[in-house]
């Protein structure tokens, strides 16, 4: 029997500063499922890029990262002074101390650099949060240990370069573990790209535990649960067959060639049909299921407009399967579809929408005054956003009714 993680680190806060739209934005109480929402353009997928340029930079380095992004030109802020800023708070486990990693990115003549990067955590109920680790340029200190205190010795440990970053290189390093904690828990997010296309090749044979970012390897994976995981890959299966009802089984062969052929076998036929011909909605699902039931899920689960190629009528059912998966990761999603909404709760919807000056501003929807009372009273998500509750996340205002957060007094007006 497959034992998932349950106790796995939970983002709670994201500030980011001066990353394309995002010249300024802040995230509080970020849940274990949380929804970006709005009309193209408002910067969704930007601050989706964020934790994939965060992963990239841990996974291939800060300055492949950098580059991939057309360098400080094209992802700094247009007309913005300052380092790119990424602020992240976060606990290990539940009821563990509040964590706090900051990275501040800026560009050399000779390539982006690291300019400024810490670790703060605040042991007892008192006091205030020290740094445990603080790098600047590729020079500063770190505390190890369990349990890092203020009164710890600190030890110098300089870089090779300044556009090393710090907690990926000494995470690395048994004796910081808690160093190694968020540089395990960051390597380990899958940030997804998924493209129906990239899941009908036919791949070089060999069991992958884990679905890349374009789905690519979706038949080794298959392989892999098959010859690894079959208790995994039967109920994902059965959840497959409750959606698809028609679909009998899905196989992955290998050819004589060293190939890998993913079939799926429609009932009643007895023959069953290569994934090139395959129903591109199925594909896609198998594809996100195979991630949500992942045996050992990855810690954090991105992922962007589930509802291409998806029916309609698939989509809310695909948000339960999202919240079940939140309970052993993070899920952070964005969407254009009301009835992906409809299986949110207000808490865990973000809208972003541009202000006067063309940057991106985000608000919690149980923020926006009646949403709540709304919901109450049998109302779903989806349909009030349709009707234009939600007022800035409309693409077909201009210059939008003005709409209130509740308990502010405040009120906003659509751009």
């Amino acid at each position: 029997m497959t034992v998932f993680k349950t106790a796995v680190p939970r983002i709670e806060y994201l500030k980011v500063q001066n990353f394309r739209a995002l010249k300024h934005i802040e995230l509080k109480g970020i849940t274990p499922l949380t929804v970006l929402l709005g009309p193209n353009g408002s910067g969704k997928s930007t601050l989706f890029d964020v934790f994939n340029f965060l992963s990239e930079c841990f996974q291939g380095g800060l300055r492949q990262a950098w580059d991939r992004r057309g360098r400080g030109k094209e992802l700094k802020t247009r007309g913005a002074e300052g380092p790119v800023v990424i602020e992240l708070k976060y606990r290990e486990r539940p009821k563990t101390p509040l964590i706090t990693y900051h990275l501040s990115i800026d560009e050399t003549p000779k390539g982006p650099v690291v300019a400024e990067e810490w670790l703060a955590w605040k042991r007892g109920l008192h006091g205030q949060p020290f740094r445990f680790l603080n790098y600047r340029h590729g020079i500063g200190s770190v505390i190890s240990g369990e349990q890092p205190d203020a009164q710890d010795q600190r030890l110098e440990v300089p870089l090779r370069g300044p556009d090393l970053i710090a907690v990926n290189t000494l995470g690395q390093i048994a004796q910081h573990p808690r160093v190694a904690a968020l540089r395990d828990f960051i390597t380990d997010w899958y940030v997804s790209y998924l493209s129906v296309d990239s899941t009908r090749t036919q791949p070089e044979s060999g069991p992958q535990d884990r679905l890349s970012k374009t789905g690519d390897n979706l038949p080794n994976v298959i392989q892999y649960l098959k010859e690894s995981h079959e208790e995994q890959l039967a109920r994902i299966m059965q959840v497959l067959r409750q959606r698809i009802p028609r679909l009998e089984r899905i196989d992955a062969s290998p050819m004589p060639d060293g190939r890998l052929l993913l079939q799926l076998k429609d009932a009643p036929f007895e023959q069953p049909v290569l994934s090139k011909f395959a129903s591109d909605g199925t594909l896609k699902m198998l594809a996100y299921l195979t991630v949500l039931y992942d045996p050992t899920p990855p810690q954090f689960i991105g992922i962007e407009e589930p509802e291409n190629f998806l029916h309609p009528r698939l989509l809310a059912e695909l948000g339960e399967e999202c919240r079940l998966a939140a309970e052993r990761a993070q899920l952070l999603v964005t969407t254009h579809s009301p009835f992906f909404l409809d299986s949110c709760r207000p808490e865990e919807v973000r809208i972003l929408y541009r202000d006067d000056h063309g940057f991106t501003q985000a608000h919690t929807a149980a923020d926006i005054q009646g949403i709540r009372e709304f919901i109450a009273a049998g109302a779903s998500l989806g349909h009030l956003w349709m009707e234009g509750q939600f007022g800035m996340s409309d693409p077909l205002r201009n210059q939008g009714a003005p709409w209130s957060l509740a308990g502010t007094g405040r009120s906003l007006r659509g751009h």
